[in-house]
């Protein structure tokens, strides 16, 4: 099976002090790279990579303007790091609590089910119509206690891996410093010459 084309998701962020404050929660009196990330980033980085596929490529982006904010760049980008590892890890343990979850209901469910179609025709021998009734009312009874948990570990559990992966590449996403560059009167197409 070939290999979807994949393309870039580039989440572009602005090393200035000032700037680099709004990141971070302004009640974290931490350094930079243990603080807590702000909600409004979070937001931000997740309407940047809301469209990313799976072979998709995640870099951060840091606009750059003086040489000396480029020391905000590795503290900022441990922050980053460390909060979508954490997030990850969270995110795992909760898949990990749907499957287990799932499959703890779908054996009690099998077991329901075993002893309701077994030992029910055991129980009620007394007329054949009774007998017949009971035996269609388990056959729906069994479809509707095996549907809900066959239908989450079929189908549900793809939006959870695609968490996983996105958190996996946020956390190791590798960062480009665009650093700031003067554009020239010659070479800017949008600059009006009179």
């Amino acid at each position: 099976m070939a290999k979807p084309n994949s393309k870039t998701v580039n989440v572009y962020l602005t090393l200035d002090q000032l700037v680099i404050e709004g990141y971070f929660n302004q009640n974290d009196p931490s350094p930079i790279y243990k603080r807590q990330l702000s909600h409004d980033f979070e937001e931000y980085v997740s309407e940047c990579v809301k469209g990313a596929k799976r072979y998709d490529v995640i870099f951060y982006k840091f606009k750059c303007n003086k040489d000396i904010d480029k020391k905000y760049a590795e503290p900022l980008m441990y922050a980053i790091r460390k909060h979508y590892k954490e997030k990850q890890e969270e995110e795992e343990r909760a898949f990990e609590r749907f499957k287990n979850r799932n499959w703890t209901v779908l054996a009690i469910s099998l077991v329901i089910v075993v002893l309701f179609q077994f030992f029910l025709p055991l129980i009620v021998n007394e007329e054949n119509q009774l007998q017949l009734g009971l035996s269609h009312l388990m056959d729906v009874f069994a479809w509707v206690i095996l549907w809900h948990p066959i239908d989450e570990l079929l189908f549900n559990w793809n939006p959870h891996l695609k968490k996983i992966s996105i958190l996996n590449k946020l956390a190791t996403a590798q960062i480009i410093i665009i650093e700031n560059e003067k554009k020239s009167a010659v070479n800017d197409p949008l600059r009006v010459v009179a």
